[in-house]
Formats: C-alpha cells, sequence, structure tokens
C-alpha cells in the first residue's frame, strides 16, 4: 500500500496498534486523540484515507463527515465505533462513510479496507435522509456480537433503496423486526408497513386478502396490496404460500400492477417488498412447493439472521431489556444476579430471543424479591417443557404423544400470548403432506392402493394430490 493514513482514536493503544500495522504494510501514519486535530489536518489536504473512532473527547466524528465532504469529496472516511448498534451503522451511512467497522476489529479487515479505499480514492456515495439524527432512537434490535454486526452493516447499506429483501433465520430470531427496521429507518417511514402472514390466512381467502374485491359497488374492498401503497409490503413466512397464489404474486411483480378480484381497472403496486421465511427455501424449489423464479426475484439481498446460541453474548443486554420492558408492561422493576446472566448464557434456547423475553417476563412475575438469583434461574429452566427437538421420542411412543410434544413447546414459546389464527390448517397441512407423500411413495405411486391403503376415495386422493401439489410417479419410489 502506498499513501498517506489518518488515524483518529482517543485510545492510544489502538492508534499504536493500527499506526504500526498500517506502517509495515508501506503507508504514512499521521496520528491524533482529537477531533480538532484531525480536522486541521484534512483541510490542509493531508491524508489520502481517514480512520477515526466515533465518540472522541472533542465530539462525534459522524458529525463531522459532512464537512469533510464539502472540503474533499474524494477522501474517504471508514469510521469504527465501540457503540455496535444498528442505529451506529446507520447514522455512519447516511453520514457517507466509505465503511463502517464495530469494535473490537479485525486489523486485515482494516487493513484490506484501507488498501481498497487507496485503490479507488473515492468514496462510496450514499443517499442522505431525512431522518436528522441528533441522538440515537431507541432501537428493536439488540446486541453487539459479531453476528450481529454483519447484519446491522447490510441493514445500514439497504435503508434508502427498494431492493427486495429476503430475510430467513428459526423462528424467534428477529425476523420482523428487521423488517420494521428496514421500514421505519427508510425513505418509505411515512408510508403504510403492511404485513401478511401466509400462515394464518387460509388459502380460500388468500386471494382477496392480497387482491381485495371489487363487486361493483361504491365501496370495493381494499386488500393488502393496495393498503401497501408507497410503503413495504412484509411477506411473512413466503414458503407457505400456496403455488398458484405464488404464480399470481409474481405476475404483480413482473408487471407492476394488479387487479381486484371482479375488478377491471389496474392499479399500480408501488411498495418495497420485504419477505421472510424459518425454512430452507431452497429445498422447497426442490420439493415443486416453492417457485424458483417467485424466489430469485424476492431475494435479492438476502439476511440470515443468526440463532440466539449462536450469539449468546448479546444474551446479557438481551435480558437487560426485556426486564425494561416488563416495567414498562406495569411490572415490578427487578434486576439479574451476576451468576444468573452468566446462567442465561449457558442455556441453548431454542426458541431464540422470543423465548428468552418470554422467561425473563415470566421470571419477574414469578420472583421474589428485587434480585433474581441464579437458583431462580434454575427452579424456571426445570419446569420449561422438553423440546422434542433435543429429546429422543421414546420407543413406542404414539404420533398424538409427539404432536403434543410439538405442540405444547409451541404455545410455550409465544408466553402470554397466543398464536397467529389459522392453527387448524397449518397444522393439517404439515400433517397431509408427508402422510400422502410417504404413502404414494410406497405405494409406487398407484393411486388406487394409496387410497385403499388412506381409507378414502380415489377423488379425494386426486384433489389432495392437486391442492399439495405432490409429485406422483408411477413405478418407482419418490421419496
Amino acid at each position: 500500500m502506498d499513501g498517506t493514513v489518518i488515524v483518529a482514536d482517543d485510545d492510544r493503544t489502538i492508534r499504536t496498534v493500527l499506526s504500526q500495522a498500517l506502517t509495515r504494510a508501506g503507508c504514512r501514519v499521521r496520528s491524533t486523540s482529537t477531533i480538532a486535530t484531525m480536522w486541521q489536518w484534512i483541510e490542509a489536504g493531508e491524508g489520502d484515507v481517514v480512520v477515526s473512532d466515533v465518540m472522541m473527547p472533542d465530539g462525534d466524528a459522524l458529525d463531522l463527515i459532512p464537512a469533510i465532504k464539502r472540503k474533499r469529496p474524494n477522501l474517504p472516511v471508514i469510521i469504527m465505533s465501540a457503540q455496535n448498534t444498528v442505529m451506529t451503522a446507520i447514522r455512519a451511512n447516511e453520514a457517507g462513510a466509505y465503511e463502517y467497522l464495530p469494535k473490537p476489529f479485525d486489523l486485515r479487515e482494516v487493513l484490506g479496507h484501507v488498501n481498497k479505499a487507496l485503490t479507488a480514492h473515492a468514496p462510496r456515495t450514499s443517499v442522505k435522509s431525512d431522518l436528522g439524527h441528533t441522538a440515537e432512537p431507541s432501537m428493536p434490535l439488540i446486541g453487539g456480537s459479531s453476528a450481529m454486526q454483519e447484519v446491522y452493516r447490510i441493514i445500514a447499506r439497504l435503508m434508502n433503496t427498494d431492493l427486495s429483501v429476503m430475510i430467513t433465520g428459526q423462528s424467534g430470531t428477529g425476523k420482523a423486526l428487521v423488517a420494521r427496521t428496514l421500514h421505519d429507518f427508510g425513505h418509505r417511514a411515512q408510508h403504510p408497513f403492511v404485513t401478511i402472514n401466509f400462515g394464518s390466512i387460509s388459502e380460500n381467502a388468500l386471494e382477496a386478502e392480497l387482491f381485495g374485491r371489487d363487486n361493483g359497488t361504491a365501496e370495493p374492498t381494499i386488500g393488502k396490496l393496495e393498503h401497501a401503497a408507497s410503503g413495504t409490503l412484509y411477506l411473512d413466512e413466503i414458503g407457505d404460500v400456496p403455488l398458484e397464489a405464488q404464480r399470481k404474486l409474481l405476475r404483480v411483480l413482473q408487471e407492476g400492477s394488479f387487479r381486484r378480484l371482479g375488478g377491471t381497472k389496474d392499479i399500480t403496486a408501488n411498495f418495497r417488498i420485504v419477505a421472510s421465511s424459518n425454512q430452507d427455501l431452497r429445498a422447497l424449489i426442490n420439493e415443486g412447493r416453492m417457485r424458483e423464479d417467485l424466489f430469485y426475484r424476492i431475494n435479492v439481498v438476502p439476511i440470515r439472521l443468526p440463532a440466539l446460541s449462536d450469539r449468546s453474548e448479546d444474551v446479557p443486554d438481551l435480558a437487560r431489556h426485556f426486564l425494561k420492558s416488563a416495567v414498562q408492561n406495569g411490572l415490578s422493576e427487578k434486576s439479574l444476579a451476576p451468576a444468573a446472566i452468566e446462567r442465561l448464557k449457558q442455556e441453548p434456547w431454542p426458541g431464540n430471543v422470543r423465548e428468552l423475553e418470554n422467561f425473563i417476563h415470566r421470571l419477574v412475575v414469578l420472583g421474589t424479591g428485587e434480585m433474581i438469583e441464579v437458583a431462580t434461574i434454575e427452579e424456571e429452566l426445570s419446569r420449561r417443557p422438553v423440546s422434542p427437538a433435543g429429546a429422543d421420542v421414546e420407543e413406542g411412543q404414539k404420533l398424538s404423544g409427539s404432536v403434543q410434544q410439538h405442540l405444547q413447546r409451541y404455545f410455550d414459546l409465544h408466553g402470554d400470548e397466543l398464536p397467529s389464527p389459522g392453527l387448524y390448517q397449518r397444522i393439517l397441512k404439515e400433517v397431509e403432506m408427508p402422510l400422502f407423500a410417504i404413502t404414494l411413495a410406497a405405494t409406487h405411486g398407484n393411486q388406487i392402493k394409496a387410497a385403499e391403503l388412506l381409507g378414502i376415495n380415489r377423488n379425494t386422493l386426486r384433489k389432495k394430490i392437486r391442492a399439495l401439489d405432490i409429485s406422483v410417479t408411477r413405478g418407482k419410489k419418490m421419496m
């Protein structure tokens, strides 16, 4: 590398480490602990790249970036911060920082970005928003782990775009919160955020829910697509969309317009698409349950949310946040003993952040005293139902017993709240698909034998095959 790098950080150790590494890489380095000196050097035309902390003794470096852009528009500014929140990443992106790196940083990553900046010698362009942040507002995303930092950086880069986003991750990881953050801090924030939960809508009612209905009356029924005008359309659990509805949704995205059911007027589809799923969508494509063309249409920018077990260092911050939210909901104010926090970090939390939230609120309600001790944690953990995924099914256990365990676990993960409507149809769908597919595979696609084995007539079997979109091939195993 060849060039002069200005390093600004109030931590002497960090200045020394960066200066030595950059010097070894061939750069000339000027380091300072104040924003005033950094600005003096920049104003004098010194430096080819700036590497700066955010919070300095004499101010906030992010507030200086607009002045740097006016004075020297081609000077790349790499921002580093120990305030590892999504808001810091958003502010850095909005200010026009070349790159945002959370602390503690990977030295090789810093050197790589400096080298890239020196080579390009041009900062990443950024669209200014009207948010005008003077202080970080309360954010729904909690945690400064390295796993979440990557999520924050992707979110920050997507704020002022209309690119379609696909959010994947286990149940309870916060997919809906990410979708809401993309909307609330983007340029469509003043317009509606409309959610469609495909797991809670019956197939018969889905099209009317999406497109609305025009019966020729003066007051048509407005669908979700129309409600989302100029805003964000959040497609929750996109993997549960029936194939016919997938086809019609794809047509809307391709043509940019739709009609109400029974209507003749084209309505412009002006909204940003954010979708989510806890399923393996590529596996659904291979099974014929997800259209590949729709998948690629909405999977422009993927965001994979980590499981809570992959970011256990965030558990203390999350737990404290949920203690505060309990107070806001009228519960008593309590705190966690250090040993209790360490015990919480050791748990795998298969229900992820949602399970931890419900568990903390339960501790507040049931615990005695202002301090929650580790003994209380252990007692409540022992009362949790065993997850079917984490325990072997007992030999000879009936299917009803396994289903009961699964359902009890599902309800427990929702705490005091109830699951979304449509549970009956969702459970039937989960059971019917493998039942019919495995039976047809066992009978080598012979529908007469399969219907006899299932105890239903052949016409009913044919309807189920079409409804579930099961591929039937005679003469060979299908699974």
